[in-house]
């Protein structure tokens, strides 16, 4: 190891990982808590999960994840051999940003418009 910088992202890693599984822990657990009755009733409602939101919430993932890599696919097969290397990456990031940001847009159309409906007819479809 030449520099000791190398390692940040190594310890970062560990530590995103530790983070996100201590929260779903905790989820489960508050969850089971819930479901066992052994809450007050004034915090269950934070905790409840509606099957519209858990479709949104794949929805929007689905977006956002085909948002970013369509622009990685497109800066690395395509564009290396229209534009200089040293600036191909720079157009990938940007379109990137640009693409995800899109994806959020489409989602927030698409999710206000199916919580409308829901709302009106008081069920998903």
């Amino acid at each position: 190891m030449d520099h000791p910088w190398e390692i940040i992202p190594l310890i970062a890693m560990f530590v995103g990982v530790a983070v996100i599984v201590k929260y779903i822990l905790d989820y489960k657990t508050r969850a089971k808590l819930i479901d066992k009755g052994m809450v007050d009733e004034n915090i269950k409602y934070l905790y409840a999960q509606k099957p519209e939101t858990q479709t949104l919430s794949s929805l929007k993932w689905g977006i956002i994840l085909i948002a970013v890599g369509l622009p990685i696919f497109i800066g690395r097969v395509v564009m290396i051999q229209m534009v200089p290397p040293d600036t191909a990456d720079a157009i990938t990031i940007g379109g990137m940003l640009v693409c995800s940001g899109l994806g959020l847009c489409l989602y927030y159309l698409i999710a206000s418009r199916k919580m409308r409906k829901i709302k009106e007819n008081g069920t998903e479809s």
